[in-house]
C-alpha cells in the first residue's frame, strides 16, 4: 500500500472520529516522509478532535512550513487558537488564509464564528453573507447566518435562512431545534407536524433524535398537552445522558475545596484597586434568569452586555485548579500583587471584543463558583447574584438541550437536583462570607415588581437612573446566544412562575432529591 493510499484511509477513520488511529497512522506516514505536508495537517486535524489544541498548533505550523500558501491549514490552525481563545492570532490566520484564497468557504464560515463569539455580528453576517454568494446551498452557512440574525432579535430574517436551509435538507433537525426557539405552536402548528413526520422516520442519528426531541417538548407546552411535551423531553434527555460522561463527586470535590479555600481568607488583605474599569459579574445557575438582567442592565446608556464569557473560568481553571482542588497559596500570593495573572488574561481576552469606555456585564451563569476570585482580583466589580424557584429552575434546565459539554448534568432528573444542591450550599456560603458585596436578584420579585426590582439592581451597579432598563426587550445592543434568546426579547412576563405545577407529577425524582 502507498503512502497516498494509507493517508486516505486515515482521513475516512477521521471521518468517523477515530483519532487515536489517525495520529497513530500519521506518525508512521511522517517517519517515513517527514516531509509530508498532509499528513501534519491530518494529524493535527486528528488532535483538534481530542481537544489537544496545543498539538494540533504544533502540526498544523509545520504543514504550512512546508508548503506555502497552504490555506485549508491556515483556516485549521486558527480554529484551534480561536478553541484557545487566542482571538488575535486566529483573526489574522483567517485573514491570511483568505488573502490566498479570497473564495475558500470554509474559512469564510469560521471566521464568520469568531466574529459571532466576540459579539461582532454585523462582521459575523457580512462574512457569512459573502460565502453563500459563492455557494448559496452551503447549509452550515445558512444555519449560521440564521443564528446570527437570532441573536440579534431579527426572527423574521432567521426564519427567511432557516426555511432556505430546510429546502436543501429537510433533515436538518438543528435547523428545525433553532426555528422552534422562537415560534409559538398556538400559531404554526404545521412545523409541529413536519417535526412529528421527521422524528418517525428510519435511520435518524441520535443527534437528530436529541434536537427533535427537545424542540417536539417546547412545542407540545405551547398548545399545553403536557403529558406529550414530557414524554418528548424525556427521550431527549434520557438520549443525551448515554452520551455524557458527567461525574458529581468531581464536582463536589472542587465545590468544596472552594468553601476551604476561602473559608480562612481574610478579603480585607486585599486592596481595592481604584484604577481598574468596574466590572458587573452575573452569575447564578442557569436558566434562573441571568439573561434576563443582563438585558436589563445593559439596556442603561453607559453599559455594555458582553454575554456569556468563558474568560474567567479558563483563566482560573489554568492557573489555580488541579485536579479538581484550589491552590489558595497561589489565591493568597496573586491577590497581594498589582500586576496579577487573572486580571491580566482576563482583561487582555476581553480587549478582543473593543467594547470601549463603557462598563461591560459578563454573565456566565456558572461564575457563580469564583465568586471569591471576582472579590480578589477585580474589587471595583459589581457581583449580582440570579435566583429564582429551585423547582421552576431545575425544571427549565431539564427543558433545555445545551451546547456546552459543561452542562452535562442537566440531563438526568437526580444530576440536575445533586447539581441545585452543591450549588445552593456554595451560594450559602458566599452570602455568609461575603454578606454586603452580592445582590441577590430574585426572578420572581423582578417580574411581580417590575419597576421597584429593576431601580434597586441599577442603584446597586452604581449606575445614574435610564429608563431605557425598563424596556429591555427593546434593547438590540446586546446579542443573546443562549437558549434564552426568545424569551428575552419579550417584555417582562409572569406565566413562567411556578410551571412546575404543570410537570410536578413527572419529575417526582427530581423534586424529592432537591434540599430546599
Amino acid at each position: 500500500m502507498n503512502v497516498i493510499e494509507r493517508l486516505n484511509i486515515l482521513k475516512n477513520n477521521l471521518a468517523i472520529k477515530n483519532y487515536t488511529k489517525v495520529i497513530e497512522g500519521c506518525n508512521k506516514v511522517l517517519k517515513a516522509e517527514p516531509n509530508n505536508f498532509f499528513a501534519h495537517n491530518l494529524c493535527g486535524l486528528a488532535f483538534q478532535g481530542k481537544g489537544n489544541f496545543q498539538s494540533s498548533i504544533n502540526c498544523f505550523n509545520r504543514a504550512i512550513d512546508l508548503k506555502m500558501n497552504n490555506f485549508p491549514a491556515m483556516n485549521n490552525l486558527a480554529n484551534s487558537l480561536k478553541a484557545l481563545s487566542r482571538m488575535d492570532a486566529a483573526e489574522a490566520m483567517y485573514l491570511k488564509a483568505l488573502k490566498v484564497n479570497a473564495k475558500y468557504i470554509n474559512a469564510l464560515n469560521n471566521y464568520g464564528n469568531l466574529k459571532q463569539q466576540i459579539g461582532d455580528f454585523n462582521g459575523a453576517i457580512e462574512l457569512y453573507t459573502r460565502a453563500l454568494t459563492i455557494d448559496p446551498n452551503q447549509t452550515n452557512v445558512l444555519f449560521s447566518l440564521s443564528s446570527s440574525y437570532q441573536e440579534v432579535g431579527d426572527f423574521i430574517k432567521s426564519r427567511e435562512c432557516a426555511n432556505r436551509l430546510l429546502k436543501i435538507d429537510p433533515t436538518n433537525t438543528s435547523t428545525h431545534k433553532l426555528i422552534s426557539g422562537f415560534t409559538d405552536y398556538n400559531k404554526d402548528k404545521k412545523h409541529l407536524k413536519e417535526m412529528e413526520l421527521l422524528i418517525d422516520k428510519e435511520n435518524l442519528k441520535d443527534e437528530q433524535i436529541i434536537d427533535l426531541s427537545f424542540a417536539l417538548g417546547k412545542a407540545h407546552e405551547d398548545i399545553k398537552d403536557y403529558e406529550k411535551s414530557f414524554k418528548f423531553l424525556e427521550m431527549g434527555n434520557r438520549l443525551k445522558k448515554s452520551k455524557s460522561s458527567y461525574n458529581i463527586p468531581k464536582h463536589e470535590k472542587l465545590f468544596k475545596s472552594i468553601m476551604k479555600a476561602f473559608e480562612g481568607i481574610d478579603f480585607g488583605l486585599f486592596k481595592k484597586n481604584s484604577k481598574k474599569k468596574p466590572m458587573i459579574f452575573i452569575c447564578g445557575m442557569p436558566r434562573s434568569g441571568t439573561t434576563l438582567v443582563e438585558q436589563i442592565i445593559a439596556s442603561h446608556k453607559d453599559v455594555v452586555g458582553a454575554g456569556e464569557l468563558i474568560y474567567l473560568q479558563h483563566t482560573i481553571e489554568k492557573n489555580f485548579i488541579e485536579d479538581f482542588k484550589i491552590n489558595k497559596q497561589k489565591i493568597l500570593d496573586q491577590g497581594l500583587i498589582d500586576h496579577n495573572i487573572i486580571q491580566e488574561q482576563y482583561l487582555e481576552l476581553l480587549n478582543v471584543h473593543k467594547f470601549g469606555d463603557q462598563i461591560i456585564t459578563d454573565k456566565a451563569p456558572q461564575n457563580f463558583r469564583w465568586i471569591g476570585f471576582m472579590k480578589i482580583f477585580f474589587p471595583n466589580s459589581k457581583i449580582i447574584h440570579c435566583n429564582r424557584n429551585p423547582k421552576d429552575n431545575c425544571l427549565s434546565l431539564y427543558k433545555n438541550n445545551f451546547a456546552s459539554t459543561v452542562m452535562d448534568w442537566s440531563y438526568d432528573q437526580k444530576d440536575i437536583a445533586n447539581y441545585y444542591n452543591i450549588y445552593s450550599d456554595l451560594i450559602n456560603f458566599w452570602n455568609k462570607k461575603l454578606p454586603n458585596d452580592i445582590y441577590n436578584a430574585n426572578y420572581e420579585k423582578i417580574v411581580q415588581n417590575k419597576e421597584i426590582e429593576i431601580k434597586k439592581l441599577i442603584k446597586f451597579c452604581g449606575l445614574d437612573w435610564d429608563p431605557a432598563c425598563l424596556n429591555h426587550h427593546k434593547n438590540s445592543k446586546t446579542p443573546i446566544s443562549t437558549v434564552s434568546v426568545a424569551q428575552a426579547r419579550k417584555p417582562i412576563y409572569t406565566s413562567s412562575l411556578n410551571s412546575n405545577d404543570k410537570y410536578s407529577k413527572y419529575l417526582k425524582e427530581m423534586f424529592e432529591n432537591l434540599n430546599n
